[in-house]
């Protein structure tokens, strides 16, 4: 027997079911879940449009189209699906991101029309930890920020961005849309850091979150004090801090080539369960 495939734009009424989808894996889609946890799935409040792709008149995988194209639980069908909706609406997002397999292979089919990207990280392991270790101690100094340090965290925050993706987070719009995000944060009481004599030393960011897993992101240490430890025991703060106030399983995604990075990670109690991959603009 045939299987009857459709692709379309969801709608507010199909809320329920997009969430099926994605907290089939809580991990992997805590991002988006996030978004549409709080957003819902009009296109305005969530900031761009969720494809969802049908067999048999059941929603089996999803794409988020916005800043980001993210695919959702994508086999390979529901991939080219998505490629040909997105070739046809052409190209609006800064990066394309998600778990390596349906990425990649969602890259394949978009590059000739949408490429040359300006990088590729193919392979980005996705790490977990659902308990702290207890070979690394927290730093105490760690600490939530409050929203009088707004002044203070944003050059912290504008380098790290700038070192990540390769461009500053304040070209476009001045810095308006990245400053809203960073303020969201403090507010959310989600952005953490070490600040000594009004200058950030490390900080780091629970940027995703839903009740079953929340994402750790935006780690960042000042050069000057690089290769003392404060990236580990700095990030053992944050993870407890997660842990015990956000959810049972914290997340995070680092580039492959970060090997420091990893074995830090590993060492305050995350391990690799799959990779992630993103295509920069």
């Amino acid at each position: 027997m045939l299987t009857q495939t459709t692709t379309r734009v969801l709608e507010p009424s199909d809320l329920g079911a997009a969430l099926a989808v994605l907290e089939s894996e809580p991990v992997a889609n805590a991002f988006v879940t996030s978004r549409v946890q709080i957003a819902g799935l009009d296109p305005w409040r969530l900031g761009g449009e969720m494809w969802g792709w049908y067999a048999n008149g059941r929603l089996r995988s999803l794409c988020y189209s916005g800043a980001n194209l993210v695919p959702i639980c994508a086999g390979p069908e529901a991939v080219r699906a998505f490629a040909d909706r997105a070739r046809r609406a052409g190209r609006r997002c800064s990066s394309i991101v998600g778990p390596a397999e349906p990425t990649a292979q969602l890259w394949r089919l978009l590059e000739p029309g949408w490429g040359p990207a300006r990088e590729v990280r193919a392979n980005q392991p996705l790490m977990v930890a659902d308990s702290p270790a207890s070979e690394v101690a927290p730093d105490r100094l760690v600490r939530r920020v409050r929203k009088d340090e707004m002044d203070i965290l944003m050059p912290a925050c504008i380098a790290m961005f700038t070192e990540e993706v390769g461009i500053s987070p304040l070209a476009g719009d001045g810095g308006l849309l990245y400053q809203a995000r960073v303020a969201e944060l403090i507010a959310a009481g989600r952005s953490f850091a070490r600040i000594e004599d009004g200058k950030v030393v490390f900080k780091a960011e629970i940027g995703a979150t839903t009740p079953q897993a929340c994402q750790i992101q935006g780690v960042w240490v000042a050069p000057e004090f690089r290769g003392r430890g404060y990236s580990e025991t700095g990030m053992a703060a944050v993870l407890r801090h997660a842990l015990t106030d956000v959810a049972p399983i914290v997340s995070l995604y680092v580039n492959d080539y970060n090997t420091p990075a990893r074995k830090s990670y590993s060492r305050i109690g995350f391990r690799e369960v799959g990779a992630f991959m993103s295509v920069l603009f």
